[in-house]
């Protein structure tokens, strides 16, 4: 029983962070303001543009290592230089955004099959 418990609250922060990243998102298109449908929308078209690239660079040998190489710098541009200046987004924990990245980059890779 208490195993469930915290599995439910485990479950209840992951999906609070992911609604609080998201709304955050939103705020780097005018006006500003954090919104989760806006917030999508923004990062479905930063993922296009940054599989676009991982794409146009990432090599055939090891590529899935290379993808994720690429996304923790994407995630260092994109979350600690550019999203530092959103007080929504400087918000949010840098490490689990970065890890996010990351794991996009490694996925991205893996799902290409380069």
């Amino acid at each position: 029983m208490l195993d469930s418990f915290r599995r439910h609250r485990e479950l209840r922060s992951v999906v609070a962070y992911v609604r609080d990243a998201t709304c955050a998102v939103g705020t780097l298109v005018p006006p500003g303001r954090p919104g989760f449908i806006r917030g999508a929308v923004v990062h479905f078209g930063i993922s296009i543009v940054c599989g676009e690239a991982l794409a146009r660079v990432l090599p055939e040998s090891n590529s899935v290592s290379w993808g994720a190489a690429a996304g923790l710098a994407l995630g260092v541009v994109n979350v600690g230089v550019i999203g530092r200046r959103f007080p929504a987004i400087k918000a949010l924990p840098l490490i689990p955004q970065l890890a996010d990245n990351l794991a996009f980059g490694a996925v991205f890779a893996l799902v290409v099959d380069r």
